[in-house]
């Protein structure tokens, strides 16, 4: 009887555990940016004006898809801070790895194929890299930090290489676990610390995902907002 009443207990405190996490979820306002169906919520540039959103994304089997072609981003109707952010992605099965970039505090109209923001990289072999494309102003570690001048596409920039590479093979999924707090960028992989940004510039901004060659797959992509 005490053995039953133990596991009896047991089952309970998981259950309530379990729900503590879902009010949680439900308390801190989780925002689905993807809602798994459609392209709801998000708009699209490339630098094909004749490209339509449908040419270069697709939603099918609750994964959000790019062919990679023509360059360009994906980004979000609403505007967003200080956030947490969850980003699921992996490289199309039987395809080749390529570019891609999760865009944050979008600051600007597109200026070649990227707008003024910050990037947490997605490249294949780079993930968790972070850039301040445009001026976007943020500071890193002196021995991780890159300033790139005179780039004929992208202008003045600057960059905080990451700590480790995470990532796991092509064609597996990865988590990106992103925390944009104020001046502070911290950046998880599959749950391992990979990098941090300081002085990032404080601003709304849409979040955006990048088509940059590679056919790179989405299945979350969820943000909860965090006090200002």
């Amino acid at each position: 009887m005490r053995r039953t009443l133990c596991c009896l207990m047991t089952v309970a405190l998981v259950a309530c555990l379990s729900g503590v996490a879902s009010a949680e979820d439900k308390c801190a306002g989780a925002v689905k940016l993807f809602d798994g169906k459609s392209l709801d919520g998000w708009k699209c540039f490339t630098i094909d004006p004749d490209a339509k959103i449908d040419d270069v994304w697709s939603v099918k089997d609750s994964l959000l898809t790019t062919t990679g072609k023509p360059l360009g981003y994906l980004y979000t109707t609403g505007e967003f801070k200080n956030f947490k952010l969850i980003v699921e992605w992996r490289w199309a099965p039987g395809t080749e790895p390529g570019n891609s970039g999760v865009l944050m505090r979008i600051a600007s109209e597109p200026i070649t194929f990227l707008p003024k923001c910050i990037e947490a990289q997605l490249q294949h072999g780079s993930a968790g890299d972070i850039w301040g494309f445009y001026g976007f102003p943020l500071k890193g570690p002196e021995d991780r930090f890159r300033v790139k001048k005179d780039h004929p596409k992208l202008g003045n920039f600057v960059g905080v290489g990451h700590i480790k590479n995470a990532e796991n093979e092509a064609g597996q999924w990865n988590k990106y676990e992103i925390t944009l707090n104020g001046g502070n960028l911290s950046i998880d992989i599959n749950g391992q610390h990979v990098n941090d940004a300081t002085d990032c510039e404080v601003l709304s901004g849409p979040i955006g995902v990048q088509s940059e060659g590679g056919q790179i797959q989405f299945r979350t992509i969820k943000l909860i907002p965090l006090d200002d």
